[in-house]
């Protein structure tokens, strides 16, 4: 005879909660993409990123990934500018953390950010937005600061 339904429905909510708290279920929809632009001396150079713009999405980043291609990036949309500071806890992937003022422009980088680390990465002044890239494409693309970024939440001359 079986038992009753309801702790048998508990325990699978129970174990798909802890699933995904812990990172280890993708989630159910894929992510929209969204084109971005990097200008350099170097030339542009293209990704398609994830735009995460409310508490709950920027407090996830990219924790939990295990992999990022080159054309890839996350970018985190603060509506307003601010001093920040990242940190990869829970990151399991090497990421380039790009700081951007309001206007654009690239005011900061992280190189190679390692995983896991809980050092806080700061700015050094206010960003309206921070561009996560893989670990090592910055400097492959040429990008230093005073570089442009073009995309939607950056306004355009």
């Amino acid at each position: 005879m079986r038992g009753p339904l309801f702790p048998r429905r508990a325990v699978l909510a129970l174990g798909a909660a802890a699933a995904l708290a812990s990172g280890a279920c993708a989630s159910a929809a894929p992510a929209k993409l969204e084109p971005l632009e990097v200008v350099t001396d170097k030339g542009r150079t293209r990704f398609m990123v994830e735009v995460v713009d409310n508490d709950a999405t920027r407090a996830r980043g990219l924790m939990y990934r295990t992999s990022l291609a080159p054309d890839r990036g996350m970018l985190f949309d603060f509506k307003t500018p601010r001093d920040a500071a990242f940190w990869m806890r829970n990151t399991y992937i090497p990421l380039d953390i790009v700081y951007i003022k309001a206007d654009g422009r690239v005011l900061s980088i992280v190189r190679n950010a390692r995983p896991k680390d809980e050092t806080p990465l700061p700015s050094g002044g206010p960003v309206l937005g921070v561009l996560e890239i893989p670990g090592g494409r910055a400097a492959e693309i040429g990008l230093l600061p005073g570089d442009r970024v073009l995309h939607r939440i950056f306004p355009r001359d």
